[in-house]
């Protein structure tokens, strides 16, 4: 007798582990990786310049998002993607203590990102396939929670297990080694979890074709349909300028905590970074994040623009205290981080909401896809060179830099047009 699959569970049971497999291969890519190469002795230049690559993926993840449409299931991408981000985390692990690590590492991790991407662009689409539309509502602030969560297990508590294991006797190399076993292990364990648990959604099925249209044609249309907007151009500007000074910002955090203070870092220990960016700062964020999307329910989008603008890129100014202050108390450095860290997750709220709205419509899948695309772009570039700039102004002068880039994301805020409803509770 066949068994029937059910084509519907309740929310609790997938979307918290679905979100929690999603976030962490993206903070291990682009956060994690920095602490691991700064332990192990690469520059800031080598650093920011080789792990911003690791944004590709996501810049061109709308390249392959129609055949995650048109191909399979996304239940069955999901899964296959966290069997190949298990073995990949797995694979780093191994080559960390390899005497050409950072070719290897680099080479798995770049594996992971491809991987991570297509299992974005998946999840993103189960999500809105699963459930109704008020349980979509109802759960966008708890994959957004787990999403957070899973940054501060990945930042914040692995960091600090790399560090403690560090100063119980394990060499840096075994000591990450150890670290990415457990989440390789971690992984593997979601994958066999979504594998049974998942539900298999009606709707959850290649988009049909229409016989009139060849495949690339209707691999096109998702394109045509997002760039035929008239307002275009402000739309990009906004995608790629509104986070200008973060994306150089976030990759030199770390190399800042960590570095001794003869180089004008403050000279923090792996497991205190944990704490302080991993833990302290991601739970801020994830706070910021929370309090941006309950006010904006409030008073709608449009309203709260101008202060989410200014209150994600104002706070960067804490960056320059602590370079010029160098003050010893953790307490202090954790108050800084934090208010920075709560600004950013409150403004950002501003574009995650600026995004979805652009993105309604047909092959709205497809459509956030290239979105969040051109926004892994706006990281990318601006993080490759964030290294070199660090290195030659110092880190004084680098966090003065970080604030004069801030202006690009006043200025196209006042390009986009918002509806003035849009956001808002009815």
């Amino acid at each position: 007798m066949k068994l029937l699959k059910p084509t519907a569970r309740n929310p609790w049971a997938w979307i918290p582990t679905l979100y929690l497999a999603e976030g962490a291969p993206y903070v291990m890519a682009m956060t994690v990786s920095v602490i691991l190469y700064k332990n192990l002795g690469i520059s800031n230049t080598e650093i920011a310049f080789y792990t911003s690559w690791l944004y590709l993926p996501w810049v061109i993840k709308p390249l392959w998002s129609p055949f995650i449409e048109m191909f399979r299931t996304k239940r069955f991408w999901i899964v296959a993607m966290q069997l190949l981000l298990g073995a990949s985390f797995a694979c780093v692990a191994l080559t960390i203590p390899a005497p050409n690590f950072f070719r290897y590492t680099l080479a798995f991790f770049w594996i992971m990102a491809f991987s991570s991407a297509t299992h974005d662009i998946a999840a993103d689409g189960f999500y809105m396939l699963g459930l109704k539309e008020y349980e979509q509502a109802a759960f966008i602030g708890v994959r957004t929670i787990f999403y957070r969560i899973a940054m501060i297990a990945a930042k914040g508590i692995l960091v600090v297990l790399a560090g403690n294991l560090a100063t119980s006797g394990f060499s840096v190399a075994s000591a990450w080694s150890v670290t990415f076993f457990l989440l390789a292990a971690i992984m593997l364990a979601l994958c066999l979890y979504h594998l049974f648990v998942l539900p298999y959604p009606a709707a959850d099925r290649p988009v049909p074709r229409d016989p009139k249209r060849s495949a690339s044609s209707e691999f096109l249309r998702g394109f045509v349909i997002f760039f035929k907007r008239k307002d275009i151009v402000a739309v990009i500007a906004f995608f790629l300028l509104y986070r200008f000074a973060e994306a150089q910002l976030v990759k030199m955090v770390a190399p800042f905590l960590l570095d001794p203070r003869t180089k004008g870092g403050l000279g923090l220990t792996t497991a205190e970074v944990g704490i302080v960016y991993g833990t302290v700062g991601a739970i801020a964020l994830m706070l910021g994040g929370l309090l941006g999307g309950w006010v904006i329910s409030r008073k709608g989008l449009k309203f709260w623009l101008w202060i989410m603008v200014c209150v994600m890129h104002l706070p960067d100014a804490v960056f320059i205290y602590l370079s010029r202050a160098m003050p010893e108390s953790l307490w202090t450095i954790n108050a800084a981080v934090a208010v920075e860290q709560f600004g950013y997750g409150f403004g950002f709220t501003a574009y995650s909401l600026f995004m979805i709205m652009v993105c309604e419509g047909e092959y709205k899948t497809v459509r956030y896809a290239i979105a969040t695309g051109i926004m892994a772009l706006g990281m990318m570039i601006p993080a490759m060179s964030s290294g070199w700039i660090q290195e030659q102004l110092g880190y004084s002068g680098f966090f003065l830099w970080i604030l004069v880039s801030t202006i690009p994301g006043f200025i196209v805020a006042a390009l986009i047009k918002i509806d003035p409803g849009f956001g808002k509770k009815e």
